[in-house]
């Protein structure tokens, strides 16, 4: 599929000065004023996904001169019942992009939806006289926003889990790049798809989770020269859940809020009574609209993991445990069976086979304040672990870091030695997939670079489900040891949502 683009303005002087020689081209700092972009020189992005995330990033990325938000898309036009982490930080952003120091001052709840996205855009671009600047669209459904803006070059997706596959695959359809929070998917073949079509397709892509880490090519020089011998073990926990963590489908019915499009939130989910308990930030925790704690962290601390020491190949098993509850019925205790919410805390085990430069190993995910025990090498030298961290054991010694590896430490001999990390001057943020996009080139965090973590990842929420060990193949995309938990693998969809 080839990407529509019209020429640009740079395109037509190029091509006017090869014409004639006599043609002179003023710079357009001149014109504009140092750090000016043109508008045809913008990359134009439709932005769906509107919540409390949405409009926290939209509020960073508007402010940067290469790209221009031209249309914003949500199901939910607008509330004031969105859950954050904070009650007045979305209220204070709104004011400090639109330089309204009184905006939202009669909001008794903590407000989302696309007309808070449309207006911060409107208000923002319109104080910017150089743009000419027509006005932010506005869309209930992601699908008539592609159908309709046809000068969109790029989309970036902000919305839960359940609808990042089908979203992107919409926009790689139509033409566009994409980049999406993570995961890319919440299910094994929606991810495998929707990396397929991305190679297909040519476009560009980018997972938000990609991250420079300087201190793992510190601990990836440390384990290649030898200083903890062979490496047997990673471990990584994180403190997550931070959201409310339910263990069954509510029973009660809500009226659906005014402004809400359940069915759009839904997608491809099968239909299901409206609850307050599924949407805004505590969606994570449900199998069928997030991906748990581990997609929620995981992807910050493995992605770039994955990508430094090389590992190009998904785990061959995974095994987890997690906490069990029991409810009382009829005065009498009995234990609560989960299918359809990841548990309050976890721990999963994946094996890997042989990596282009490490040999087998496992790796252990912790989280609701699940740590593995504090090595012995460690207690003796009176270290103990942060509350969220990363472990690297090998058969001479063990690194010890921070949730990313950050400050870390050898352990070997006896001895704890600091490892120096240099400081990181590489390209960040929003400009890695920005420039990646405007170039037609792949950006780091490409989802052809995103297989291996995001089958991993999405493995582990197999074995939750499964409740014990699963054998996985990544070439068939297949649990070979046992076939009733290759259901896992897919959703069940809604009739016209399919993939």
């Amino acid at each position: 599929m080839k990407t529509s683009r019209t020429i640009n303005r740079r395109q037509f002087i190029g091509s006017a000065a090869a014409a004639s020689v006599a043609f002179t081209v003023v710079p357009r700092y001149v014109l504009g004023g140092q750090g000016y972009v043109a508008p045809s020189d913008k990359l134009t992005i439709a932005y769906i996904g509107c919540g409390t995330q949405g409009l926290r990033e939209m509020a960073a990325l508007i402010t940067d001169p290469s790209i221009q938000i031209v249309s914003v898309c949500d199901p939910n036009k607008m509330s004031e019942n969105y859950v954050d982490w904070s009650k007045n930080e979305i209220r204070d952003i709104m004011r400090k992009i639109i330089g309204e120091p009184n905006w939202g001052a009669n909001l008794k709840g903590i407000p989302g939806g696309r007309d808070i996205g449309q207006e911060m855009v409107n208000k923002y671009y319109s104080k910017d006289k150089s743009l000419n600047f027509k006005g932010c669209s506005s869309y209930a459904d992601f699908r008539e926003l592609l159908e309709k803006e046809k000068d969109i070059n790029a989309v970036k997706i902000m919305t839960p889990d359940h609808l990042h596959a089908t979203v992107a695959l919409a926009a790689f359809k139509k033409g566009k790049h994409v980049v999406t929070h993570k995961p890319i998917a919440n299910r094994m073949h929606e991810a495998k798809v929707l990396i397929d079509t991305a190679g297909k397709t040519g476009l560009s892509s980018h997972l938000l989770a990609w991250s420079r880490r300087p201190a793992y090519d510190a601990i990836k020089k440390l384990i290649n020269d030898g200083k903890i011998g062979n490496l047997k073990e990673i471990h990584n926990w994180s403190n997550r859940p931070v959201w409310p963590q339910w263990q069954a489908n509510p029973t009660d019915k809500p009226s659906v809020p005014d402004g809400l499009d359940w069915s759009l939130w839904l997608g491809p989910v099968p239909d299901r009574p409206y609850h307050p308990n599924y949407t805004n930030a505590v969606f994570r925790g449900w199998y069928d609209f997030g991906a748990g704690s581990i997609a929620d962290m995981g992807h910050y601390s493995l992605f770039p993991l994955f990508l430094t020491l090389g590992i190009n190949k998904p785990a061959t098993s995974a095994e987890a445990y997690g906490t069990t509850t029991c409810t009382l019925i009829d005065q009498v205790s009995v234990g609560v069976k989960n299918d359809v919410a990841f548990p309050l805390s976890c721990i999963i085990r994946f094996r890997f086979g042989a990596q282009a430069e490490l040999p087998p190993f496992e790796l252990v995910w912790y989280d609701g304040g699940m740590k593995p025990p504090v090595p012995e090498e460690m207690y003796k030298l009176g270290k103990s672990f942060s509350g969220e961290g990363m472990m690297f054991v090998g058969d001479k010694g063990m690194i010890v870091g921070d949730f990313r590896g950050e400050n870390p430490y050898l352990y070997a001999d006896g001895k704890a030695e600091k490892i120096d990390v240099p400081d990181d001057k590489t390209e960040r943020g929003n400009d890695v997939w920005i420039n990646a996009f405007k170039t037609g080139k792949q950006a780091p965090g490409s989802f052809l670079y995103a297989g291996p973590v995001t089958e991993t990842i999405l493995l582990g929420a197999v074995a939750l489900r499964a409740r014990k060990r699963v054998e996985y193949d990544s070439a068939s995309m297949k649990i070979t040891n046992n076939d009733d938990a290759n259901k896992f693998l897919v959703r069940e969809y809604r009739p016209g949502w399919e993939i």
